[in-house]
């Protein structure tokens, strides 16, 4: 679902905008964060979970998200064969294996459970565990559904899985943003003009383009993904809309990720789109 950051830097549109990138891998989401922090890293993507959160804690925290790449929820609820007409409440008795590696799904997830009726803490079939070893449980029989993204959804179907409920289909959920300190955003605004300028381009490439043109792209970043469950998951998340719109952040987007994490108990207040969003590169 980072395809828009990956065509980015596979197209040298970063580069084209004036934007020297060197890429290296944080490790966690916290790392990040704390790298930009300590000021050993100069811009980095992620949720705006993470400027939302530290500012609900700390209203004095630099952190600015900007740019705009994925203001929907990629994750896929699966289930072994067809289940038409699913209902969230129907989760409610069954065993669910829920992505360890990321609290944001789950966060959002709790609330559509919410707005169905349902209440997550009272639900006894909750299993965290990462997103590899829900499929095989999937498979195995130990759990009756899973959460996660591609290409795990694709490979699943070819297994016997269908796709149940797609968190796309709840509407704008801010997902995926640059973010960088204030001070960091001062100094380099002309070089973060530019990065956000290249992930316009980003998306509009990807707009534009068909399936397969961007699955042939990203087969390299994914060479242990079958051909075909990267096309299938590429088709996918363009049919469900993950990569439209403008690097413009929604408040619509930004309150519903705010109203998913206050309810799943992550934060006690919505800072306010103002304070965490710098929107100079609009």
């Amino acid at each position: 679902f980072y395809t828009p950051y990956y065509v980015a830097l596979d197209r040298g549109l970063f580069a084209a905008h004036g934007a020297d990138i060197r890429i290296e891998t944080a490790g966690t989401p916290d790392a990040a964060a704390l790298r930009l922090l300590d000021g050993s890293a100069d811009l980095a993507w992620s949720g705006p979970m993470r400027p939302m959160l530290e500012r609900s804690r700390n209203d004095a925290s630099p952190l600015r998200s900007f740019g705009a790449a994925i203001m929907r929820d990629p994750f896929l609820l699966m289930g072994m064969g067809a289940r038409p007409g699913f209902a969230m409440a129907e989760l409610a008795s069954m065993r669910v294996a829920i992505p360890s590696e990321v609290p944001t799904p789950w966060w959002c997830l709790q609330q559509d459970l919410r707005d169905a009726g349902v209440d997550p803490a009272a639900m006894p079939g909750i299993r965290f565990m990462p997103m590899g070893d829900g499929a095989k449980a999937l498979l195995a029989g130990e759990v009756d559904a899973v959460l996660l993204f591609e290409p795990f959804a694709s490979a699943l179907e070819e297994q016997g899985a269908a796709l149940w409920y797609a968190a796309a289909s709840r509407g704008p959920t801010a997902y995926s943003a640059l973010y960088a300190i204030t001070p960091r955003i001062a100094e380099k605004e002309a070089a973060f003009r530019g990065a956000v300028a290249a992930l316009g381009e980003a998306l509009d490439w990807i707009a534009a383009s068909t399936p397969e043109t961007i699955a042939e792209l990203l087969a390299p970043r994914f060479a242990d993904t079958q051909p075909a469950h990267l096309l299938a998951a590429v088709r996918r998340y363009k049919a469900l809309g993950l990569w439209e719109g403008t690097t413009r952040l929604p408040e619509a987007a930004l309150d519903r990720l705010a109203v998913s994490m206050i309810g799943a108990g992550a934060m006690s207040h919505h800072p306010g789109y103002a304070s965490c969003i710098d929107s100079r590169f609009d």
